[in-house]
């Protein structure tokens, strides 16, 4: 038996365009004590990157041909991502590939490295290969959704002489940055003296600079400040005002917007505002004409506000969900979804007299005629820094399997 463990150090979110390194170590876990310890050998490994789609049957109307079948022959000796057969090494794996109603397909992969060929390990011996390649910037982002799915996999790869194929996948997260100037990593070199010396640490920081150049136009984006001002009206007329303070936003960040309604002539009994997503299937997708976007909510504030002056909320952007992107099948948006309850009739402040010595009680009515209309916001949401999504990432970044 040979314990293979993977795992990727700096965590398993990244941006696309971003260098993706992970270590494979490949161990004989017999013991030098053992009088049935024997050799290892394995005939090759190797290692690559795809990306699975899925989608809903009842919702995503694919084309024939876009339907691939996830079977590999056992007789196969080349790693075939999109055909070979899944074991199943982490308890997530059933929510991507054996949902019902659900079919799936290879749509992005990067070429297979070999690790190695012809492997020997002695009892008690384990040995590290290192796997590195750039996260195709082509791709969709990581996505779960009602309709459609985005999976990262990485997928290792390894065979004994004449034993089927057995695969070892790491899911990981990949954050996009649709929007923004392109290519988000350029990757221009810088004319100057170089230390021959010092050729690993020049290196790193060379591939450290395109996420380094791609953060920095996020941060820029995301941090312009410019009050945004709307008059909150129905038909009989003017509710509040609303500010808010910018429309682009990272994960992670809070929303923050402010109500005054003493600027209105009709009573606000309450308030309400949600962050939702909007997933919208592409026309030439949808299984019926017309067919409905689908809805998610994040979050929610709600208040009471009658007889109040000013209020406020703050939301918070899940540092797990989706930017705002656009594939040819499905598109994701942002908006906010404000609701208000007003009241149908002018509704008088109560009053206190100065020189009143007697307690009074205050009661609401026990009626109150009231009409409800809705308002959607759109904004935007982009990524975050990957260091800080792997925080409240699902993943790990490590997985194991005993071949």
């Amino acid at each position: 038996m040979i314990e293979v463990v993977a795992s990727m150090a700096r965590g398993p979110v990244f941006l696309a365009g971003e260098l993706m390194e992970c270590l494979i170590t490949f161990t004989n876990p017999m013991s030098h004590l053992s009088t049935s310890a024997s050799s290892e050998m394995l005939a090759w490994a190797s290692a690559q990157i795809h990306c699975q789609f899925h989608a809903s049957e009842n919702r995503v109307a694919l084309p024939a041909q876009g339907n691939k079948q996830d079977v590999q022959a056992e007789s196969d000796t080349v790693l075939i991502p999109s055909r070979a057969s899944l074991h199943h090494v982490d308890s997530l794996q059933h929510l991507f590939f054996s949902s019902a109603g659900e079919r799936g397909q290879c749509v992005l992969d990067t070429p297979p490295k070999i690790l190695f060929c012809d492997l020997r390990l002695d009892p008690g011996e384990s040995k590290t290969y290192s796997y590195s390649e750039v996260v195709p910037i082509d791709g969709p982002p990581s996505f779960r959704g009602q309709a459609v799915k985005y999976v990262y996999k990485l997928t290792i790869g390894c065979q004994r002489v004449n034993s089927p194929i057995k695969l070892l996948r790491v899911p990981f997260r990949v954050l996009v940055l649709q929007g923004m100037p392109e290519p988000p990593f350029p990757q221009d070199e810088e004319v100057s003296p170089s230390n021959p010396f010092l050729e690993e640490e020049e290196a790193s920081r060379r591939d450290a600079r395109p996420l380094e150049r791609a953060l920095d136009m996020l941060m820029v984006t995301t941090s312009r400040r410019c009050p945004h001002m709307f008059n909150i009206t129905n038909m009989r007329g003017k509710v509040a005002k609303f500010c808010i303070f910018k429309t682009v936003y990272r994960l992670g960040e809070d929303i923050v917007g402010t109500f005054n309604f003493s600027e209105g002539d009709i009573p606000c009994l309450q308030y309400s505002v949600s962050l939702q997503s909007e997933e919208e299937i592409q026309q030439q997708y949808q299984r019926r004409p017309g067919q409905a976007v689908s809805v998610t909510g994040h979050g929610r504030h709600m208040e009471s506000c009658l007889h109040t002056a000013s209020s406020h909320f703050s939301l918070p952007i899940p540092l797990n969900v989706t930017p705002g992107f656009s594939t040819d099948i499905v598109s994701l948006r942002w908006r906010l979804h404000f609701e208000f309850v007003t009241a149908g009739e002018p509704m008088e402040p109560p009053t206190v007299l100065q020189n009143q010595s007697e307690v009074t009680v205050w009661a609401g009515a026990e009626h109150v005629d009231v009409d409800t209309f809705s308002w959607d916001l759109p904004i935007k949401v982009l990524p975050t820094n990957p260091a800080l999504a792997s925080y409240m990432s699902q993943f790990t970044g490590t997985n194991r399997i005993n071949i």
